[in-house]
């Protein structure tokens, strides 16, 4: 109806077209039962990138991106183009201009380099951040990964009317009849590709949502996934209340779970109205009190006392890292007479006031807990470690099954807790009312210490999207998880937490645009600024809220470099000592398909096969001038043949490497495609261009 609406502004004739909307109007106030709404003409997509060339589709920048012409000619600077649906010729200046993309038009993406974010060289987990029109993203994302994500958690905007950022919150249509029907059909051209992401074999979808659209959101998800179990659960978010004049105040949110294939939750032993709140007395309490490595001087424990336990533990110089001890030494010898190995620290048993005094283990039966994983330390702080261990009695109730595991420390010490409630398999309820839910105290007020007040508003609470996402992956310790509503980055920021308690490698892609606030855009557009421009950029949500939250919350400082504060909770990791993760951020670009078939733009393609290989360590890069004939990365876990006459040289290279799981063939010849994937049996291969360029150009608008 819409798209009819549309239609009709381009009739000429008044009486003509006054009829035509009186018969439409009669037709829409037919009364119809279920979910109905209008398929409204989508948004365009504005490709800062791309040149301005003839036969191309432009608007002007700064104005309405939908506001489309075709660039007939151009001399001297100066665009000769006409408006769709006109004749009128037009003259613009070429630098006034950019040109757009229509929904439905084939669009051949690539991902520029913004900057990245390593807090674990050792590590290829690597988590992305790509900033761009969602719509666009979700199609290269299903290029990547189609079938292959295990959670999208996902929070929209709520079409609230709300226009503190143009990440368009107000999608209501003043030509809507059905007054929702415009967001509707955004969100329902979204998650048209979102359901081909998902594995359908074990997988979720996670929507929140408020009282302005639930309705009309559960029966979409009920007309898109009809055969799929799907639960609608409250979550309290604001426990105080929001005020509605004459109303209620609205305290709580809503959560759709859409249970794909044979998706269940785990049982977190809660049913999700009890607090974590550690001055809660009818929180239970599941730590477990492990005993201190160094004896008391008043337990016997002076090194005269038992001078067989009067020995060095060694550490690291730089890291703290636990290396194992060195001799027991007699009472006759100083323990300055000892020399550590180089760069290793003793650490010996000392009291506070300097008394030699003792380790609780001998020797053999401190490297025998070490082995079992039951000996850990505390933090590092150049020169010494606190010592814990498991008592035998630990260790009989250990094997009995009453402990479990959560995770496990950089020493590898398991940290472990009381099993008690998680046994009795405590189901949550559908209503969760938690205290460190609160979105004002850990969304808003957490979010303003780690990035400054007033960048964004509305923030999830870290512990609601760790609790939320934590059903479904507590026993998927490598998920994928996608957010394409990113925001503050907060889906990002709960990953990195979960990772940290329970030692999972789980790897999160975020997707947000780049929009400022409607004040800042008033703002910049006084003071000559466009959309595209730099200062315009800076001051977008990706730029100035998502990534820089996600710098700081990995490397646990804030915004002017000052170390965050406190520990998260419900855990002792200090936010200080940030998460051993890694991050990239990209901009989402259009390439020329010409130039692609062509094979002249390999080098902004290689972070798209980064991604799609798995995005294994350092997204790595070209500087070179000329190409090379191939590209082996081991620690990237790909390959690329780029000149198929080199493919004799190039199969010894990666047939018997296992780190090498994926390889691209760049050839235009199906028939040597086949041959030569013919000699990589086990390997992923992909044929490029030609497989690259048919996603695009088959699924289009889909």
């Amino acid at each position: 109806m819409a798209a009819i609406h549309d239609l009709l502004q381009q009739v000429s004739d008044p009486a003509l077209r006054e009829r035509l909307e009186a018969e439409i109007d009669r037709m829409t106030k037919q009364k119809k039962f279920g979910l109905v709404f209008e398929d409204h003409l989508p948004e365009c997509t504005p490709l800062y990138d791309m040149p301005v060339t003839r036969g191309a589709k432009v608007a002007l920048r700064g104005g309405n991106v939908s506001d489309i012409f075709t660039v007939l000619k151009i001399e001297n600077g100066i665009a000769s183009c006409v408006r769709k649906g006109e004749a009128e010729l037009h003259e613009f200046p070429v630098g006034d201009l950019l040109c757009v993309a229509e929904f439905g038009e084939p669009i051949y993406p690539y991902l520029k380099p913004l900057d990245s974010v390593c807090n674990a060289p050792d590590s290829d987990l690597w988590h992305t951040l790509i900033e761009a029109d969602n719509y666009h993203a979700l199609q290269l994302l299903e290029y990547l990964y189609a079938g292959k994500v295990d959670c999208i958690y996902i929070d929209p905007p709520y079409n609230t009317g709300a226009r503190d950022w143009k990440y368009n919150n107000d999608y209501v249509d003043g030509s809507d009849s059905y007054r929702h029907s415009k967001w509707l059909s955004f969100m329902q051209k979204r998650l048209k590709i979102a359901k081909r992401l998902l594995n359908p074999k074990d997988s979720v979808l996670i929507v929140t949502i408020d009282e302005k659209e639930y309705l009309h959101l559960g029966c979409l998800l009920e007309e898109m996934f009809p055969a799929e179990n799907i639960q609608m659960i409250s979550s309290v978010i604001n426990p105080k209340g929001n005020r509605r004049d004459n109303q209620f105040s609205r305290c709580e949110e809503y959560i759709f779970f859409v249970y794909i294939g044979d998706a269940a939750i785990t049982s977190n032993g809660t049913d999700m109205l009890r607090q974590i709140d550690k001055d809660s007395s009818d929180e239970e309490d599941k730590s477990i009190r492990l005993r201190g490595l160094l004896r008391q001087a008043s337990n016997h424990g002076k090194r005269t006392d038992r001078p067989n336990l009067f020995y060095p533990l060694l550490f690291d110089k730089e890291s703290g890292k636990f290396l194992g001890h060195g001799p027991v030494l007699p009472l006759s010898e100083s323990r300055d007479s000892y020399n550590p190995p180089e760069n290793a620290v003793a650490m010996w048993p000392i009291g506070s006031n300097g008394t030699e005094l003792t380790w609780n283990l001998q020797p053999e039966t401190l490297m025998s807990k070490h082995t079992q994983h039951f000996l850990s330390f505390g933090k590092w702080d150049g020169k010494q470690r606190t010592g814990y261990y498991l008592s035998a009695g630990q260790e009989e109730n250990f094997k009995k099954g009453m402990y479990e595991i959560v995770g496990v420390d950089d020493d590898g010490a398991y940290q472990i807790q009381l099993k008690d409630t998680a046994a009795k398999d405590v189901r949550p309820l559908t209503i969760w009312h938690r205290k460190e839910h609160s979105a004002s105290e850990y969304g808003t007020a957490f979010l303003n210490s780690i990035i400054g007040s007033g960048r964004f508003s509305f923030p999830k609470s870290v512990y609601a999207v760790k609790d939320t996402i934590r059903f479904f992956v507590a026993n998927k310790p490598n998920a994928l998880i996608v957010d394409f509503f990113a925001g503050s980055g907060t889906t990002l920021h709960a990953v990195n937490l979960l990772n940290a308690e329970d030692g999972g490698h789980r790897r999160c892609i975020m997707v947000t645009n780049n929009e400022v606030s409607v004040d800042e855009a008033k703002a910049l557009t006084e003071k000559g600024y466009q959309p595209g421009d730099e200062e315009w950029n800076k001051l977008g949500i990706a730029r100035y809220v998502t990534w820089p939250r996600t710098v700081c919350s990995i490397e646990g400082h804030d915004v002017n470099g000052q170390p965050l504060k406190g520990n998260y909770l419900g855990s002792d990791l200090p936010m200080a000592d940030g998460f051993k993760a890694n991050a990239a951020f990209f901009q989402l670009s259009f390439l020329n398909k010409t130039m692609v078939a062509l094979g002249r733009q390999f080098r902004e393609l290689l972070p798209v096969l980064w991604m799609k290989a798995g995005a294994h360590g350092p997204c790595p890069s070209l500087t070179a001038d000329e190409l090379p004939d191939m590209l082996v990365l081991p620690e990237n876990k790909f390959a690329v043949l780029l000149d198929e006459s080199a493919f004799s040289d190039f199969l010894p290279l990666v047939q018997d490497v296992p780190e090498i799981q994926t390889i691209f063939l760049i050839t235009d010849s199906s028939d040597g495609y086949r041959e030569m994937i013919a000699h990589l049996d086990g390997k992923e291969t992909y044929q490029l261009y030609r497989e690259y360029l048919d996603n695009f150009r088959i699924n289009i608008g889909r």
